[in-house]
Order: C-alpha cells, then sequence, then structure tokens
C-alpha cells in the first residue's frame, strides 16, 4: 500500500509525458486509444488557442501551420513552472529567446512586444501622484512602474503588416509602452537614446535630468552638455505624461 502513491504519480508523469509529445513519448500501458486521441486533442488545441489569442501577429507572420509546429514544440520541450494559464505566455516568451533556431529571426522580439502589453495591463502598480511645477532637470527622478522603455533589433510595431521589413534596421527600434490611469496600454515610438534615458531613470532612480543627460552623453562618447537643450525638453514631455516624477524620499 505504501507504494501506491509513487506508482500513482509515476502512472500520471508518464501519462502528461504522452500528452505532451505523443510523436516521441510512448502512452502508458493498457490506455484505450480512441481516449487517449481525445486527451491528445484536447491539450494541444488548449495551448495553441490560448497562446494564438496571446500572439496573433507572430501568427499572422508564421502562418497557421507554422504556428502549429512551434507550439507542438514548446508544448514538447518545455517544462512549465506555472499552473495558471495567464502566466503560460510569459513562459513561451522567455522559451522562444532560449531557442537557437525560430521560424523567423524576429519572433522571439516580436512575442515579447506582443506579452508586454498583457503584462502591463495586468500589472500591480500605481501611477506616480502628480508634481505640478516640477523642473525634471533639478529633480531628482524615478520611472512610474507603468511606464517600460524597450529596445528590440527589429521594429516589431511594424511586423506582420504588409511593408514589414525582412531585415532588421540598422539601429535598434526604441518604443514606450505605458498604462495611463484610464487603463488603457499605449505604444509610442521614441529614439533609441530616449529609450536609454528612462532605462536609466528606472534602473538608477534619484537622480536630477541633468546628471542623467550628462552620463548619457558621456556613455556615447559625446560632449557632456550635448543633450542638455534636448533632453530637457524631452524629460518634460515625459513628466507632463507621467512618464517620470519625483524620486521617493529616501527612508
Amino acid at each position: 500500500m505504501t507504494d501506491a502513491p509513487a506508482r500513482l504519480h509515476a502512472q500520471q508523469r508518464a501519462f502528461t509525458a504522452h500528452l505532451r509529445d505523443p510523436d516521441h513519448i510512448a502512452a502508458p500501458d493498457g490506455m484505450d486509444p480512441r481516449r487517449l486521441a481525445i486527451y491528445q486533442r484536447l491539450v494541444f488545441n488548449t495551448v495553441l488557442g490560448l497562446l494564438g489569442n496571446g500572439f496573433p501577429v507572430c501568427v499572422q507572420l508564421l502562418g497557421d501551420t507554422a504556428w502549429a509546429t512551434l507550439v507542438r514544440r514548446f508544448l514538447a520541450g518545455h517544462p512549465a513552472q506555472t499552473p495558471l494559464f495567464t502566466e503560460l505566455a510569459a513562459e513561451f516568451v522567455q522559451w522562444l529567446h532560449h531557442q537557437a533556431a525560430l521560424p523567423h529571426p524576429a519572433l522571439a522580439e516580436l512575442a515579447h512586444y506582443e506579452w508586454v502589453e498583457t503584462a502591463l495591463y495586468q500589472l500591480d502598480a500605481q501611477p506616480l501622484p502628480p508634481s505640478p511645477g516640477m523642473d525634471p532637470m533639478h529633480a531628482s527622478l524615478q520611472r512610474s512602474p507603468l511606464a517600460w522603455p524597450l529596445l528590440y533589433q527589429w521594429p516589431v510595431h511594424r511586423l506582420g503588416a504588409d511593408d514589414a521589413p525582412s531585415q532588421p534596421a540598422p539601429e535598434p527600434t526604441g518604443l514606450l509602452v505605458r498604462r495611463d490611469p484610464d487603463g488603457q496600454v499605449r505604444f509610442a515610438v521614441v529614439s533609441p537614446m530616449a529609450a536609454r534615458l528612462l532605462e536609466q531613470i528606472g534602473q538608477h532612480p534619484g537622480s536630477t535630468g541633468a546628471t542623467y543627460l550628462q552620463q548619457l552623453a558621456q556613455t556615447h562618447g559625446m560632449a557632456a552638455d550635448a543633450l542638455r537643450l534636448p533632453g530637457a525638453a524631452l524629460l518634460r514631455q515625459f513628466h507632463d505624461n507621467g512618464v517620470i516624477g519625483p524620486a521617493a524620499p529616501a527612508t
């Protein structure tokens, strides 16, 4: 009797391993092939539908057949770390970034771009409080947790369109995704330099806007004050849109 739970666990693992990869892993002995086929279709179609709804542009880019093949590969080879369907998309994005070969070279970045919208919409975070009259050049800054700068090698916001490029651009594509107070997630194209500025503020909050601009200029081999004027206008725009605000006081 003491071996019964272990045997049951082994049978369950063998059963689920077969359902995930029926082409390469044999079914446990004694199971009705017709019932197995039903379970196989149910598991695969559930994952296929879930990921297809989360990544519609990826499906469009690859086509239904190549997409289904990719999902089959993911289901067979990825040991999911979550039992929640709502978190499976994040694992799919991570899995794509670790694959040596994909059916399209932009697929991992495109999937991340599509995932970001849902991730930010569901994020449990609050916007920065209003700070009228603040001068971002001289105030200690932080980035809103609801504003994410993104840098991609591919112009992911154009993929899937009729005029989508077949090669990555000479310089990265900068995007800013933010969740507004009304709950809407919005994307905007920004320069790679602007995305790096916001990334710097987010990673190292507490410095003034002037300091961030000076550091960014020096990092890119420019004169220390080269970005001061255009950067000041950009910081004011970010502040007006709630992307940045005063840093929280030190405790």
